[in-house]
């Protein structure tokens, strides 16, 4: 009785240890690419302003690279990924943040791919410059993946 117990009490945990692992580690073989169009303003209506571009850094288990842009355009604000590409993960989102640790910070949606050109439309109220960084981040885990520094424009 003592071995069926010890049996299957050990093959619960292996399915819990393999099903934990599934989840963890096969996002990052699943690329997604996407190319959205750049934000265009609506005729009469307002026109996009010719926005700076931010350097992508990665952290040294998830590279990345790319650039950030924040434009405005039809009178809403979009976080805009160009020729972003970056490893995917488990629970993964992009947020507005003032720290690194996203301690504060605004959940702006899903990952939507890991790869191409990805635009972010910002939730109406929030006001961009109040916050440092744009990143990728993992709630399942609370790890940086990578971010830009919207105070550091990339070099021309």
């Amino acid at each position: 009785m003592k071995k069926y117990i010890l049996y299957t009490v050990g093959s619960i945990i292996g399915v819990a240890v393999l099903a934990f692992a599934y989840y963890a580690i096969s996002p990052l073989f699943r690329t997604i690419k996407a190319d959205d169009a750049i934000p265009d303003a609506s005729p009469g209506v307002s026109t996009p302003t010719p926005p700076e571009s931010f350097s992508i850094i990665d952290t040294p288990l998830h590279p990345a690279s790319g650039t950030v842009r924040i434009v405005h355009a039809d009178n809403k604000s979009y976080i805009r990924y160009e020729n972003f590409k970056t490893i995917n993960g488990p629970d993964i989102f992009v947020y507005l943040a003032k720290d690194l640790g996203a301690k504060e910070y605004v959940n702006i949606g899903a990952v939507k791919a890991t790869e191409g050109n990805v635009n972010y439309e910002i939730p109406e109220g929030v006001n961009v410059d109040e916050y440092r960084y744009v990143m990728v981040w993992c709630k399942a885990f609370g790890v940086l993946f990578n971010y830009a520094d919207l105070s550091q424009p990339r070099p021309e």
